[in-house]
């Protein structure tokens, strides 16, 4: 079916330009291309095999289409997490020139990247703000996390109906594991795959109803041993200690967490539509659902307020006339409606442009776009999502995915390791403020 997909609702931001939408063609690109040979580095997020392969298409297509125009990707796989990997290019001196950037806040303050050009922000629906300014130009908008399932092994267990209720989900659990199924699979090899189920109950615990917590964790106001983020990690724990997640997570990478689903080894995988064409390749007869899992009072609440996440310029490469139009084109070009509708149908996105995007959406998709266009869905961001003064310190959410890890190790979940995280976060934002004099 072909589905008309826009976001326009996605977030509570002012839309950036009032400027009528540009939409190059992928020929109209290359004719505007600087004549004169120009080259630039790229960098991306590469954990998600799906979009990784759209990225680099887009940009063999873009240097097809522009011959002058050589970029270098400095993109890199493995199970570093990408923050890390960034400050490790910085710190070498090859911080890249256009980059996709999730920690903005952090390298906006450093100066690291520069204010978008403003002819880039005609392109958008949407493209929230910080301190006034654009940094980033929204790849792909936010995406519902949720269950992805066989209904071979929904059906073998007896599984009739996607859970309504928590309790539901976890009596399908529970159905799942009697018939000798191990419930779900987990990346657990990849630290950004913690935050899947971590984010998950954070959200329907904390977020869902006070979206500036992080300002009053900062303040010292709130406390992770509090009642709503202690029961959001007994949930988490839940899972684990009661051997819904395969045993074999610590080992497992994330682009291994398909394979698993579809050769039967797992039932479900918590993840986003990115994976969906990921799993059809694997097995293109596999049969698989999603649905959102709801929280403890029955409410759907997902990842879906637009993000400050996005491609950046450098500041150094933002000083280089030559090579910021040239970054420019391929911006412009990555947008265009024929290269974009391309890259939004192989990872099943949610597109950003004004333009509006129409792709043929598997049933899967279809379902997400049910759930983040039903009134009743509750949008959250993430926790290290926010910015401003409800910004997580950047160093403190993979110290926190490796404690969980810990104390699922050690089985010995408790307030003190809450109490940690509160020690951790009170560091974080001292030496963060030290940092900046």
């Amino acid at each position: 079916m072909a589905l008309s997909i826009l976001l326009s609702a996605c977030g509570n931001s002012d839309s950036s330009s009032s400027t009528p939408a540009a939409s190059p063609s992928a020929g109209a690109a290359a004719s505007t291309a600087p004549k004169k040979n120009v080259s630039f580095t790229i960098g991306y997020a590469t954990g998600d095999p799906a979009t990784k392969q759209a990225m680099a298409d887009a940009v063999a297509a873009f240097s097809k289409a522009n011959p002058n125009i050589k970029i270098t990707d400095l993109s890199e796989g493995g199970s570093q997490a990408y923050l890390d990997w960034l400050k490790t290019k910085d710190a070498v001196g090859e911080f890249p020139d256009l980059v996709e950037m999730r920690d903005t806040q952090l390298f906006s303050e450093a100066g690291k990247i520069a204010e978008l050009p403003q002819e880039w922000l005609s392109l958008f629906a949407d493209a929230p703000k910080l301190n006034g300014k654009n940094w980033t130009a929204p790849i792909v908008g936010t995406a519902p996390q949720g269950i992805i399932y066989s209904k071979k092994a929904y059906a073998d267990a007896g599984i009739t109906s996607e859970p309504k209720t928590y309790d539901e989900f976890l009596a399908a659990q529970e159905k799942l594991k009697a018939k000798g199924i191990t419930p779900l699979t987990f990346g657990g090899k990849d630290i950004f795959h913690w935050g899947f189920w971590i984010n998950k109950f954070l959200m329907d615990d904390v977020f869902a109803d006070d979206p500036n917590w992080n300002s009053k964790r900062t303040k010292g106001q709130v406390s992770f041993a509090d009642a709503g983020p202690t029961q959001a990690m007994k949930d988490f724990t839940e899972l684990f200690t009661k051997g819904y997640v395969d045993k074999g997570y610590l080992s497992t990478a994330d682009n291994q967490t398909a394979s698993m689903l579809v050769t039967g080894k797992a039932a479900e995988l918590f993840s986003g539509p990115w994976m969906f064409s990921q799993i059809s390749q694997a097995d293109p007869k596999f049969e698989f659902g999603w649905y959102p899992v709801p929280d403890r009072k029955g409410r759907i609440v997902v990842n879906g307020l637009n993000t400050l996440q996005g491609w950046s310029i450098s500041t150094k490469a933002n000083q280089d006339a030559d090579k910021k139009a040239a970054i420019s084109e391929f911006i412009k070009f990555f947008f265009a409606k024929d290269q974009y509708t391309k890259f939004m149908k192989q990872v099943n996105g949610i597109p950003t442009t004004k333009e509006k995007i129409t792709y043929d959406a598997a049933p899967q998709m279809q379902r997400v776009i049910e759930v983040m266009n039903d009134p009743k869905t509750i949008k959250s961001l993430q926790i290290n999502s926010f910015w401003g003064d409800d910004q997580m310190p950047p160093q403190w959410r993979n110290w926190f995915y490796k404690l969980a890890q810990d104390w699922l190790v050690k089985g010995d979940f408790s307030a003190d390791y809450l109490k940690k995280a509160d020690v951790e976060w009170d560091a974080n934002i001292k030496a963060n403020a030290a940092a900046k004099k």
